[in-house]
């Protein structure tokens, strides 16, 4: 039988893997946008295991909302992305600091 403690604490590696993908790779836009959206899944995973425990589904209605949120900031992402990428020629988080209006 699987525990809360067992989800929790695979919803804690989850989210660490990706704080330690933020801060160890600044480099790569879409490494940073995938690292992300593995902290988004990490807090569903544990809305979830909540909600189940607790035996209620309020924490599994905030999950569609955090989905489609995620959903949302992957597409505006990509293509503020895919300009940057027309416009300069490179993804690299470095030589996008000098951005003009």
């Amino acid at each position: 039988m699987i525990s809360l403690s067992h989800f929790l604490v695979l919803g804690a590696i989850l989210f660490s893997i990706a704080m330690a993908g933020i801060f160890l790779n600044r480099k790569n836009v879409i490494i940073l946008l995938m690292a992300i959206e593995l902290l988004l899944l990490a807090v569903n995973m544990n809305f979830v295991a909540f909600s189940h425990y607790h035996g209620d589904t309020a924490g599994q209605v905030f999950v569609f909302f955090i989905l489609t949120v995620a959903a949302a900031e992957a597409a505006i992402g990509l293509a503020i992305l895919i300009v940057l990428f027309r416009n300069r020629r490179t993804i690299n988080v470095d030589h996008l600091d000098s951005l003009k209006g």
